[in-house]
């Protein structure tokens, strides 16, 4: 009787460490407390309900007087369990935690006094500090719960993007806030909603941007290695083919530093003054010995 041949195992995935995963649960929990912050710092005393559960949460203290962390406890928690049933076990135990965490620390931390009570100021600083808090929940591969869950289900019921249905909830809340608060009131909460977007890519991506450059000449060879050698920068050769002329051609990649862009420029123009430069930015590079020249 043959032996059945084993299958080739796959390269070892790297299991985290115990202090990488506190680190996440301390990144959740530091970014809850941000959120908490700006809620009851800037959001809540100015009435600036700028999307999300904690939007709802304000719109609904307006209308009843409920206490906002009980709403959204309200709301949380049963979103988190539907989410669980309908869509799978993958939300985790950071998504549960996040889901009871952050309205226990708007609980504890709403005695706190409103910084300002100029309602620009509290859409901008709000928005920041949201954002700042949900980066640091995401780098610590947790999630507050909320309507994200809500919006992932739209999303498998409807084939919506889920990107739109985020904006489509978000701007539901922020819509009932015109109606139920004040239409200048909602128009701040668009600007708080605005400024948590961009924040939240800042944190997550870094505030540098790097460059990367394709670069197509018939000098390639010069220019590779003036890159290499005056530079001190690695970079790709690849392949194309031209669309008019149907000739094989060279394209030459690299990333640089915003320091080094200008240097690059003249070092491609100096060599080949008529060759083709592509510069756009790119927010993060990852790989051994990018970082060490600080283009990053």
């Amino acid at each position: 009787m043959r032996s059945k041949k084993k299958k080739p195992r796959s390269p070892a995935v790297r299991k985290l460490g115990p202090g990488h995963r506190a680190m996440e649960y301390i990144l959740l929990a530091a970014g809850s407390l941000l959120i908490a912050l700006s809620f009851n710092m800037f959001l809540n005393p100015n009435q600036v309900a700028s999307g999300g559960v904690s939007g709802i949460s304000i719109i609904v203290r307006e209308l009843f007087a409920i206490e906002p962390a009980l709403t959204q406890w309200a709301l949380n928690i049963p979103l988190f369990l539907l989410g669980t049933w309908f869509l799978g076990k993958q939300f985790g135990l950071k998504t549960a935690i996040g889901s009871v965490l952050l309205p226990l620390l708007v609980l504890l931390t709403r005695n706190l006094p409103p910084m300002t009570d100029n309602l620009l100021l509290a859409s901008i600083y709000g928005g920041i500090l949201i954002g700042v808090g949900l980066g640091l929940v995401f780098k610590g591969k947790g999630s507050t719960g909320g309507l994200d869950l809500a919006a992932q289900m739209i999303h498998k019921l409807t084939g919506l993007s889920l990107g739109l249905c985020v904006a489509m909830l978000d701007g539901l809340v922020i819509l009932t806030a015109g109606i139920v608060l004040s239409p200048e009131k909602a128009l701040y909460a668009l600007i708080g909603l605005f400024v948590t977007s961009k924040t939240i890519n800042v944190v997550q991506l870094g505030l540098s941007y790097s460059k990367v450059a394709f670069i197509i000449s018939a000098q390639t060879e010069p220019i590779r290695e003036a890159i290499l050698h005056e530079l001190d920068r690695g970079l790709t050769q690849l392949n194309a083919t031209g669309g008019y002329t149907g000739e094989n051609r060279t394209v030459l990649m690299v990333v640089v530093g915003q320091s080094e862009v200008s240097r690059l420029k003249a070092l491609v123009k100096s060599i080949d003054p008529g060759a083709f430069v592509i510069l756009s930015d790119t927010n993060e590079v990852l790989g051994e010995g990018f970082k060490i020249h600080g283009a990053i």
